[in-house]
């Protein structure tokens, strides 16, 4: 396994950055046509096609999701991945035409430094093009991707993701982490998560042995609009849209295990849910409370990962984990 979302069978990720912009695009691809559904508990979100994902909603299946960077101007990543698709043959049909299903989310990372001279043109669907290109391989945690620009109250944010076994099924994260709040507790480089990690997959500290009322102190970035984390949790499991929407209210609680605070004014948070149909359901309710359990583990550590692993941060930008706990 990868320990990252492409270990859900049927799912290819592809990550585009830009070094200069300091933003980038992450597309989630699906290989067949997958039920959806999706969370939002910020109260800035950015988004495009999720309505479509209520249980209600007539189109049932979604062929990609695109993650992006750059705000309100990041949603056009969703039209480069809908040119994609479609130059494949790929979407819903409509008579004799296919229309590609793409929902989509933003972060906000404007104001990181990064040359934005381009952000209201072609940036997030040229970025967006080469993402899906560049799918297939394992996901590069750390500074790629819609991750690349982001940042939290106190470090560099970053792309992380995270995978699980759950019984005969596989769970699967994927996190752009741009939070209002911290991923480490107070002044340490210990990660909120930390009762989550596998393996030492970041940095393998644990919990500190005390935590400090300071620490318990909101920290944020203090700008409204200026944070959101995006994310998608996905298994090879059978879901309906009914149950997909419980497993992405479930693994909300992976951000509120590895963010402190969350779902604040100042995100967009939001959890898209994923389901290839590999593998059907045994019960549909203990398997699904498995699945949803799992979801929000992997979540709280795809978000400490990604805080984890990214990249020496430019000037402009809060330091990384590794630059000042390494």
């Amino acid at each position: 396994m990868n320990n990252d979302l492409t270990d859900v069978a049927g799912l290819s990720v592809g990550n585009a950055h830009d070094t200069e912009a300091l933003s980038g695009v992450t597309v989630v691809i699906c290989e067949e046509p997958c039920v959806a559904a999706c969370d939002v508990r910020g109260g800035g979100p950015g988004t495009r096609e999720t309505d479509l994902l209520a249980p209600e909603m007539t189109v049932e299946t979604i062929d990609a999701i695109a993650l992006s960077g750059g705000s309100a101007f990041g949603l056009e990543a969703a039209s480069g991945v809908m040119s994609w698709l479609a130059e494949r043959g790929r979407g819903f049909a409509v008579g004799a035409a296919n229309v590609p299903i793409v929902p989509g989310a933003i972060l906000f990372d404007l104001n990181n430094g990064g040359d934005k001279t381009n952000v209201a043109g072609s940036l997030y669907r040229d970025l967006a093009v080469k993402a899906c290109n560049a799918a297939g391989k394992p996901i590069a945690a750390g500074s790629s991707g819609a991750g690349y620009g982001a940042t939290t109250a106190t470090l560099r944010g970053g792309l992380g993701s995270a995978s699980a076994n759950c019984g005969k099924f596989t769970v699967g994260a994927l996190a752009a982490v741009n939070a209002a709040g911290s991923a480490t507790i107070g002044d340490t480089g210990h990660f909120w998560a930390a009762a989550y990690e596998r393996d030492s997959e970041f940095g393998g500290l644990g919990l500190p042995r005390s935590v400090s009322p300071d620490a318990l102190n909101p920290r944020t970035k203090g700008m409204a609009g200026a944070s959101t984390t995006i994310c998608v949790v996905a298994t090879d499991a059978m879901l309906t849209k009914v149950q997909a929407r419980r497993m992405a209210v479930m693994a909300q609680d992976g951000l509120a295990r590895a963010l402190h605070p969350v779902h604040t004014p100042l995100d967009g948070d939001i959890v898209f849910a994923v389901s290839t149909g590999k593998v059907p359901l045994n019960d549909s309710l203990a398997d699904l409370v498995a699945i949803g359990t799992q979801a929000a583990h992997c979540l709280a550590r795809a978000v400490a990962r990604g805080v984890y692993e990214a990249a020496v941060a430019p000037s402009s930008m809060p330091p990384a984990w590794k630059t000042r706990f390494g």
